[in-house]
């Protein structure tokens, strides 16, 4: 069974929408934004390209990634890759960044039985959210910002459901107030 790992810019207060500069949000690129570069702190970003084999993405982000990622030589490994996209909408894959197209969560999860390596989750807050509802996910990968956002898209939902213990595999703090955890969902 392959692992689903949901990786995300978070906010203190629970907010991934927009961490890059994506337009329609007041706090777009807060990621950046008043926060000092470290390097050390998206050292992770770098292993997940490396150890992942596959990206799935939601349509949103699927539409905002497919224009600009394979222009982005940072991206190499990423480009390279199997993608997949969970969308009842999108009729079709984009061709600059070719996809294939899951319909439902049963398909997601047929994908995590077939074999192979890690399948990771960027971006995509509503397919996240749907995934951990689903029990789908098997990891987070998580870089939270020493910021409060108040509104804006949450990496969880407010499902009421029952409780999902998580075991802290990895974690750092960074001298820009950035942390780093990495949780596995225990089951």
């Amino acid at each position: 069974m392959r692992t689903l790992i949901v990786t995300a810019f978070v906010s203190l207060d629970g907010v991934v929408e927009a961490p890059g500069g994506e337009t329609g949000y007041r706090n777009t690129g807060w990621t950046f934004k008043d926060i000092d570069f470290d390097p050390a702190a998206y050292e992770l970003k770098g292993r997940e390209q490396e150890e992942t084999t596959a990206l799935l993405l939601g349509r949103t982000s699927y539409e905002a990634f497919a224009p600009i990622w394979p222009t982005m030589t940072e991206f190499a490994g990423y480009n390279a890759m199997p993608r997949y996209v969970v969308s009842t909408t999108l009729a079709e894959a984009d061709p600059r960044w070719p996809a294939t197209i899951l319909r439902s969560l049963d398909e997601v999860a047929a994908l995590k039985e077939t074999e192979g390596g890690p399948i990771a989750v960027h971006g995509s807050a509503t397919l996240a959210r749907s995934l951990a509802d689903a029990g789908l996910v098997d990891r987070y990968h998580l870089l939270m910002f020493p910021v409060l956002l108040g509104a804006g898209k949450r990496l969880f939902s407010a499902a009421d459901k029952d409780k999902t213990m998580l075991k802290l595999v990895e974690h750092d703090a960074y001298a820009n107030g950035i942390q780093k955890q990495v949780f596995e969902v225990v089951r």
